[in-house]
């Protein structure tokens, strides 16, 4: 199997594979709460965890809390602040953002993105201007890659005195860390670390308040920390950062390789938001005429794992709202793939899925390719 579906989980670092399997052979019962002495070492584990993350997040460890997930990280977020305030937010968050949304309980605006797939600042401090408690603002997006203004939002809510989220969670290896937001949300599984992990950044003095009651995390999350699973993301985000600017070229030539040379074969492929800056790994691709369920199958069957859309909505047969949000038709948002490069991925992958692509496309799609 070629992987090509970094974005909706990348396959574990060999490093932090190494120290799992490591870690779980020597782990012993210990719980961060108690004060005994298995207690107090698992405790001192789970603090140097937090510790590691914050240097990489420039952040202070108190402004680092575990979750289970990414989703989970979103979620208190917007869940956890102003739910009788205004959230201003876009049309193109991922699911776990706009679903926590509906259940705020209280007004949201959602701005839609121009048709490059970048959110205009502007219309986001205007759609403040109302009155909002909350903006949330995801750095880059998760189907086509574009990356958002989400610092520049986030100076402009603090301006405004509006909290700021910022789910970044296609963010470690791929774009400058540190953001300007109150709140920034990450999953380990994204940048090679385990699943069922994940880190919300706090900013200290910001009024959170938890989803699950308990006094772990600082008040902020009930349920005993999986320690060793923080240390893995620990490392994995270390492991991300340091390997940013040497594996990022590296990656985006393959991805801009990949896009040139389809769209020279065939005139009529489109790139979405290739107008705009993207995350170097991203490449969705509109095939006019085919459709893409066909298409995802028919690489399957030939060994390429791809995806429609975001992973958590594949088996919806729905085309993709952040598509429709760019103004992309119906008709096209149907045809189209999402390919994501990562740290696996090698010139022959390419290649033989330039080759398997012309093959599929021949009998698949219109000859206005």
């Amino acid at each position: 199997m070629i992987y090509l579906d970094h974005n909706a989980g990348t396959p574990l670092h060999p490093e932090v594979a190494e120290f799992l399997a490591a870690a779980y052979r020597r782990e012993t019962a210990g719980n961060p709460s108690s004060v005994h002495g298995a207690g107090r070492a698992a405790r001192a584990r789970l603090d140097g965890a937090r510790a590691r993350v914050a240097r990489v997040l420039s952040r202070a460890p108190r402004e680092v809390l575990f979750t289970a997930s990414g989703s989970e990280a979103c979620a208190m977020a917007v869940l956890g602040l102003g739910r009788g305030s205004t959230l201003v937010t876009s049309a193109i968050e991922h699911s776990c953002v706009l679903l926590a949304a509906e259940r705020r309980g209280s007004p949201v605006v959602q701005v839609r993105p121009a048709a490059d797939g970048r959110v205009e600042p502007a219309a986001m401090e205007a759609a403040m201007a109302g009155g909002a408690g909350l903006c949330a603002m995801q750095a880059a997006n998760n189907e086509t890659g574009v990356v958002q203004p989400s610092d520049e939002v986030g100076r402009l809510a603090r301006a405004r005195g509006v909290t700021s989220f910022v789910d970044a969670v296609q963010a470690p290896g791929r774009l400058p860390l540190g953001s300007e937001a109150d709140l920034v949300a990450y999953s380990a599984h994204k940048f090679g670390g385990p699943a069922g992990v994940g880190i919300l950044a706090v900013r200290r003095g910001v009024p959170l308040q938890g989803l699950v009651p308990g006094h772990q995390e600082g008040g902020l999350r009930g349920g005993t920390p999986a320690v060793v699973l923080c240390e893995a993301a620990a490392l994995a985000l270390e492991l991300a950062e340091r390997s940013r600017t040497s594996e990022g070229p590296r990656v985006t030539a393959l991805r801009d390789r990949f896009e040139r040379t389809l769209c020279q074969s065939r005139p009529g492929v489109r790139v979405h938001g290739a107008g705009a800056v993207r995350l170097g790994n991203t490449s969705n691709v509109c095939f006019p005429g085919a459709d893409a369920e066909t298409l995802l199958m028919a690489l399957d069957l030939e060994g390429f794992a791809v995806s429609v859309g975001a992973a958590c909505a594949s088996g919806t047969m729905r085309p993709s709202p952040v598509l429709l949000a760019m103004g992309v038709s119906e008709r096209d948002a149907r045809g189209s793939i999402r390919i994501s490069f990562g740290r696996d991925t090698t010139e022959a992958n390419v290649t033989a899925l330039l080759q398997t692509l012309d093959r599929i496309l021949e009998r698949a799609v219109d000859r206005v390719l």
